[in-house]
């Protein structure tokens, strides 16, 4: 695909799953501990909706081209106080007094949007004019010569440089997924409140530093390689990370671009690059009960019921109340994996889309959703693939989605043939937003055994005896319907 030649920058200013496991540790906090407080990390303010940012009459231009979750972009935005005008033509780019552009999925799906909408022009201006610009995540990596994303594919070619992978053979795992330090190299303004705080990264590709591209880069971060963690030139600024998923810390950046004139003249603090920070993921397992409600529930063998006279589900609390307070107690990610039996129509589980849709307004860090994303077909003979499915979560405050049963039947298929066929959900749905917006959940059961030559597969010697007194034990992988696979 042809790329697009923008000219060189001519402002004079000088300045400018249940989860896909990453190299950090990784802390999973099941529900049934909701009331207690992590003690970790510092609480936040839960508040419904801010009025921190400027007068409510500010607007702020967004550029969303229709791929992965801008929902939280757009929430950010408003709860700092900020009205939203999105961008429908390539004149709403050039009149733009100041343009948000969080970029989300691919680099060759987005550019292609972008060319044939001329907003890649229109971008290349704005810019180029040093008007205000904020780049998040491939907002950033669309600014450089070209990608190597199913490529290699043209950018915009503001910033000289490739975007490459990240090296897997040096044990560092992609995609690179959590949060981590950044290594300030100039002054940014909208990093000042960052210091040595992390922040949410979650990205396959990078921009790596070089002495072409040296005036521009404002940060850097560590994994395996340093890579550019931030640009800044004059008033245009964007940064790998998602701010929109990074806390407190996130809303300062998007506040100190927002307006930056109220921040005073504080210098930016030096931040160490370190390796990935542990992470506090809860997992949240929702369905709905007896009476139609979404309920946080947990199983014991599966069961979810209560062992009374009643027999109803079990009831923890409902699940956007308790994801924030999660995110205020310091959760670092929220999963929800619906287990409601709704799979012959996963788009019409509205409850559990307005679930999504709710938190996304007051938790910025990363959620997850998962159950029920598969191709299927409804009852009035109506086809809808995977895509189709984990768009709309997407759309509604999703930021990964998580495959579970259709996961091991697309491995199961490619062990047996060897060919990738391009029509599994988790190749669709990579192939438009990314290898990182995709994880896997495995769901083992515990089978107990005399000894280790009991069974063909891997065992293990168990802590504690089995019901019979066994003390070796395998994993089966369960499915849809707890249809038992093999995991050896």
């Amino acid at each position: 695909m042809e790329g697009v030649a923008c000219a060189s920058f001519t402002s004079s200013a000088s300045k400018s799953l249940s989860f896909s496991l990453s190299q950090s540790s990784i802390i999973t906090l099941r529900q049934n501990y909701h009331n207690n407080t992590l003690k970790s990390k510092s609480p936040r303010k839960l508040v419904i909706r801010a009025s921190s940012g400027s007068s409510s009459g500010s607007v702020v231009t967004l550029l969303d081209y229709g791929a992965g979750n801008v929902r939280s972009v757009r929430n950010a935005i408003r709860y700092l106080g900020y009205e939203i005008e999105d961008v429908r033509t390539p004149k709403d780019i050039l009149n733009a007094d100041r343009l948000i552009f969080p970029g989300v999925g691919a680099f060759a799906s987005a550019m292609d949007v972008l060319t044939k909408t001329g907003m890649a022009e229109a971008l290349c201006t704005h810019i180029e004019n040093d008007r205000p610009f904020l780049g998040i995540c491939l907002g950033l990596q669309l600014l450089f010569d070209s990608s190597e994303e199913n490529g290699p594919v043209n950018g915009l070619g503001l910033i000289p440089g490739v975007v490459g992978r990240f090296n897997s053979l040096n044990g560092f795992r992609v995609p690179h997924i959590g949060w981590n330090a950044l290594q300030i190299a100039k002054d940014s303004e909208i990093l000042d409140d960052i210091g040595d705080r992390h922040v949410y990264f979650v990205h396959s590709y990078r921009a790596m530093p070089s002495n072409d591209n040296k005036e521009w880069v404002s940060s850097t971060c560590n994994y395996g390689d340093d890579f550019i963690a931030s640009i800044r030139r004059g008033n245009v600024h964007a940064v790998q990370f998602h701010p929109e998923k990074s806390g407190d810390v996130g809303l300062s950046v998007l506040r100190r671009f927002l307006n930056p004139k109220s921040q005073g003249s504080k210098k930016p603090t030096q931040g160490k690059a370190s390796k990935l920070a542990k992470r506090v993921i809860a997992c949240l397992d929702v369905r709905t009960n007896d009476k139609g409600d979404l309920v946080v529930t947990k199983g014991d063998q599966y069961d979810v019921r209560e062992q009374t006279k009643e027999n109803e589900v079990r009831n923890l609390g409902k699940p956007v109340e308790l994801a924030g307070q999660y995110y205020q107690d310091g959760a670092d990610e929220v999963s929800f994996l619906n287990i409601t039996g709704f799979r012959d129509f996963p788009l019409g589980d509205l409850p559990m889309l307005q679930v999504l849709r709710h938190t996304s307004e007051n938790v910025f860090v990363p959620l997850t959703v998962g159950g029920g994303i598969r191709d299927f077909t409804d009852a009035n003979g109506r086809y809808y693939s995977s895509l189709e499915v984990a768009s709309e979560y997407f759309r509604s405050g999703a930021d990964k989605i998580s495959i579970g049963s259709d996961a091991v039947y697309a491995a199961e298929e490619y062990i047996k043939t060897k060919v990738k066929t391009g029509k599994s959900s988790l190749e669709q749905i990579s192939k438009v937003y990314g290898n990182q917006a995709v994880v896997v959940s495995i769901d083992p059961r515990r089978v107990y055994v005399q000894g280790p030559n009991d069974v063909q597969f891997k065992t293990i010697r168990v802590p504690k005896p089995g019901p019979n007194g066994e003390e070796y034990a395998w994993y089966q992988c369960t499915v849809s319907f707890l249809a038992p696979y093999l995991f050896a």
